[in-house]
């Protein structure tokens, strides 16, 4: 009886490698080519047919926003010529600091890291000096938000960790005369239309 059932043990494995190999050997068949198909693209085998694709970008579809009144279509439009025209400020921040943030955790020397950070300041004190002083006080509220969207700490904390607790305390006072917060946080669902536009905007394409 053992001896039967072994003769059968040794079939089922003889025909699953005969299937096995079959499929193996098969022959795929690849889609007939045209005489201007000159790209290779990926493909996948489904059934013995090669099947051709390629991968495409996300697609985002935004809803057509309905205004109550040509005063809030005013109000969208402005904002969003605010958010436009700083976004690349807080793009450039976040670049920057992190590049320092890289730069400081090569070395464990506190002259060096003090370099570093200098550097920082004057490549930012340069921009400031160029553009960011023509900000109007709206631009400057919503830049803020912005640093702390891009980079995840205030602008405030920002000035702390590199130029110490005192100079955050005195930027701050002078920022308050003026009508800022460099403590300003950002909330996606406080600011929805703020992030409405920056996903719409094309930045991180």
């Amino acid at each position: 009886m053992k001896f039967y059932r072994l003769i059968f043990l040794l079939i089922v494995i003889i025909a699953g490698w005969n299937n096995a190999s079959a499929q193996v050997t098969d022959e795929v068949k690849f889609p007939p080519k045209g005489k201007n198909d000159t790209i290779k693209v990926a493909g996948t085998n489904v059934g013995g047919e090669m099947i051709p694709w390629i991968p495409l970008h996300e697609v985002a579809i935004y809803g057509v926003r309905i205004f109550k009144s040509p005063a809030e279509r005013a109000a969208y439009n402005r904002l969003r010529y605010n958010v436009m025209k700083v976004m690349p400020y807080a793009l450039f921040a976040k670049r920057r600091y992190e590049q320092l943030e890289r730069d400081i955790a090569t070395t464990t020397n506190k002259r060096e890291q003090k370099k570093l950070i200098k550097a920082c300041d004057a490549e930012i004190k340069q921009m400031f000096n160029k553009e960011i002083k023509e900000l109007t006080i709206t631009q400057g509220k919503i830049l803020t938000k912005l640093v702390d969207r891009e980079l995840g700490r205030t602008t405030f904390d920002i000035v702390k960790q590199t130029k110490g607790g005192l100079t955050a305390f005195v930027y701050q006072s002078v920022a308050r005369v003026v009508g800022h917060n460099l403590k300003s946080t950002y909330d996606p669902q406080e600011d929805k239309d703020i992030e409405a536009i920056i996903a719409s905007s094309g930045f991180y394409r």
